[in-house]
């Protein structure tokens, strides 16, 4: 049986390769993270994003104020955040408004899922909402129905990193993106 070996031209492409490979080898479960802790969420976040609007001419690019504050509460937590958008008013000088929201989490049977206190029936409650907590990443859907069935969907996933906590959010109504949002958030207290 004849055995193969690497051309002695082809070993100088190939050796990098085979040691980024090799190197990378440990860390791959790495990208399957254990998930974090609810805890490590807690606190008071501040920080800044750039919101992206696909139904907006004159303010498709704005940027935001952000703040979080993340608490145990019961069997659960507390989520209470507020924005400070630009998106209205004169593309010059737009008007500030400050936008809060609070949502109480409770456990449910599943490991890393909660629902919102008092959500039970999206067409009767004003909204229904859930928070999934994977690797470092704390996610909360939202969803509400309009009276005419339509509706609207938002998810917020915080994600923990070396520097603070990353934000990404996306609108969808009823199955099309209408705004993003990226932020970056530090911890400014417990």
């Amino acid at each position: 049986m004849m055995k193969r070996r690497l051309s002695a031209a082809l070993w100088p492409l190939f050796a990098p390769m085979l040691a980024i490979v090799l190197f990378a080898l440990p860390f791959a479960g790495a990208a399957a993270q254990d998930t974090v802790s609810i805890s490590a969420f807690y606190g008071q976040w501040s920080g800044s994003g750039v919101s992206e609007s696909n139904v907006s001419l004159y303010f498709r690019l704005t940027s935001r104020d952000l703040d979080v504050t993340i608490a145990p509460e019961g069997n659960g937590f507390v989520v209470n955040w507020t924005t400070v958008q630009r998106q209205r008013g004169d593309p010059e000088n737009p008007t500030a408004e400050r936008k809060s929201s609070v949502l109480r989490f409770v456990r449910t049977d599943r490991p890393n899922v909660w629902r919102a206190a008092g959500s039970s029936d999206p067409l009767l409650d004003e909204r229904y909402a859930w928070a999934r907590l994977q690797g470092q990443t704390l996610t909360v859907h939202t969803l509400a129905i309009a009276e005419d069935g339509g509706y609207e969907m938002q998810i917020y996933n915080r994600t923990l990193s070396a520097l603070g906590m990353n934000l990404d959010f996306v609108a969808f109504q009823n199955g099309e993106e209408r705004r993003t949002a990226k932020g970056r958030l530090v911890k400014v207290g417990n």
